[in-house]
């Protein structure tokens, strides 16, 4: 089997581990496969694949697409590592507002899932990390939107306290200050 599914603590947000094939050469694994990840609930089609460079000390986020166009992620590090955080902001359920956290990298391989109706977040541990991210729609600028890194109402434990932030990011609103783009 090429993936290990591992829910975490908000079961709808899982945590892969490919199987890796290493040799004298290099190592080869599997990113994605439609077959895996729906026989272990994750129907998703990926429409579009990003990838970011970032230094140390760097926080992208909190983001979410609203409807009609959310987003759910696959996520990976292919450099480096992060604190990858994702937050349940689906008003109805009994997890809005917490949080969960998995560290990425080059090294673990690892990777996230997170579901439509989550804010997603990470910041740079190593001195520079490339992240991948697949996506189930496409970017939709005037769906994008976005929650503050350190709201105090959500309480992520973040491993920095003056992170470097976009513009954007920094002027993120609350939780308790956004529409109910999830009822």
């Amino acid at each position: 089997m090429p993936f290990r599914f591992h829910p975490m603590e908000i079961p709808d947000v899982i945590r892969i581990e490919p199987s890796v094939f290493e040799d004298t050469r290099g190592f080869f694994l599997e990113t994605y496969k439609r077959s895996e990840f729906a026989a272990h609930g994750i129907p998703e089609t990926f429409v579009q694949s990003n990838w970011s460079h970032s230094v140390q000390g760097t926080l992208r986020g909190l983001h979410y697409q609203k409807p009609p166009h959310a987003q759910g992620k696959l996520v990976m590090v292919i450099r480096g590592e992060v604190l990858d955080v994702a937050v349940d902001i689906r008003r109805s359920s009994p997890t809005y507002g917490h949080w969960v956290s998995a560290i990425l990298s080059d090294e673990n391989r690892h990777m996230l899932y997170i579901p439509v109706g989550f804010a997603h977040g990470f910041c740079v541990l190593s001195q520079e990390a490339d992240f991948v991210y697949l996506v189930t729609d496409e970017y939709a600028p005037t769906c994008d939107r976005g929650i503050m890194w350190n709201d105090p109402t959500i309480g992520i434990c973040w491993p920095v306290t003056e992170p470097l932030l976009s513009p954007k990011d920094a002027s993120l609103p609350r939780l308790e200050e956004i529409a109910a783009d999830f009822p």
